[in-house]
């Protein structure tokens, strides 16, 4: 039987009451919440797209729950939605998810994150993979987010990864950006590097895009000797043309996570995806079983970052990374 509702938004609402009552008996399983008596928890999941980085923090949010009680078939069920990279999209299955009454929701880059919280206001949110909560308006401050909405960031070092790039291409001196020009993360992100290659001598263009189709146009338009890959949905889901412009002048390509690196970029310095969606299905258990109040759950972010390299990459991009790199990264590619 589906669980009337989460107690985690706070004092004064009746669910809290309910679920109060009904895991009153604190049965011998350990488990409270959804768990207990044998409830079935049902979880929303959306994500604006499918690449690799979306995935692996879906994944890693289930596993999560999975070690921590949550079996799927059992007491937990997920219904999990791509909005295919479309805004109305997203926006109709925040919608379907409110009509289902929902126990939870999970809601996976800024895009489909925005849309959820519109939409659902009386049932636990968790985000993830949201570069700035704030900016995008879904919480008050990262410290007390204030509503019903809490979970993860995926803010990336930008001083770190343009570093990484003057250490592996020393000649670079301008750094090409292509981003999606309506979503808040990318634009965030953008600024943020700006100041970061003030600092180290680097100088920032930008060419901005609607669609993933049109990325290699926009990488094609900028005169510059190296590029930057922001944790940009449509840019990540389109990175192979952007290498592909890439590759024949010789450019180094730094990216801001593991699995970019993977598909054919040269380096990074960033997020491992699975560990931040694993981290934020450990907030939803605190949620489910503890009747944490996603009010006063801290936004949290990554904790620690992985060194990751190509080197077959670094051959088509005419970079030679220096050994101490090579001893100390995680090697990806053939």
């Amino acid at each position: 039987m589906k669980r009337s509702r989460i107690a985690a938004l706070g004092a004064g609402l009746l669910a809290s009451t309910l679920l109060a009552t009904a895991c009153g008996n604190g049965g011998s399983s350990g488990q409270s919440g959804a768990a207990a008596g044998g409830d079935s928890v049902e979880i929303g999941i959306t994500q604006i797209v499918s690449h690799p980085s979306l995935d692996a923090a879906r994944e890693g949010f289930k596993k999560a729950l999975a070690e921590n009680g949550y079996t799927e078939g059992q007491n937990v069920t997920y219904d999990e939605q791509n909005a295919q990279g479309d805004q109305g999209t997203a926006t109709n299955i925040a919608g379907k998810f409110n009509a289902d009454q929902k126990d939870l929701v999970l809601a996976i880059a800024t895009p489909t994150a925005q849309a959820v919280a519109q939409a659902i206001t009386n049932v636990p949110v968790l985000i993830t993979a949201v570069t700035d909560p704030v900016s995008a308006n879904l919480v008050d401050s990262l410290e007390k987010p204030g509503g019903n909405v809490t979970g993860t960031s995926d803010l990336n070092p930008d001083e770190e990864q343009l570093a990484l790039l003057k250490k592996l291409a020393a000649e670079a001196r301008t750094v090409g950006i292509v981003y999606s020009s309506g979503e808040v993360n990318s634009q965030v992100q953008v600024d943020l590097a700006k100041e970061a290659a003030q600092k180290l001598g680097l100088e920032i263009k930008e060419a901005t895009v609607s669609s993933s189709g049109e990325v290699q146009q926009a990488a094609q338009s900028l005169d510059v000797d190296s590029f930057y890959v922001p944790t940009d949905n449509n840019v990540v889901s389109a990175l192979e043309s952007l290498i592909q412009v890439a590759e024949p002048r010789k450019l180094p390509v730094i990216a801001t996570e593991g699995d970019s690196v993977e598909r054919g970029a040269l380096a990074t310095e960033g997020i491992n995806y699975e560990k931040l969606g694993y981290q934020t299905g450990l907030m939803a258990v605190k949620i489910l079983k503890d009747n944490a109040d996603p009010a006063g759950m801290p936004i949290e972010t990554a904790s620690g970052l992985e060194l990751v390299v190509n080197p077959e990459a670094a051959k088509h991009m005419g970079v030679e990374i220096p050994a101490d790199v090579l001893e100390s990264a995680k090697t990806v590619g053939k």
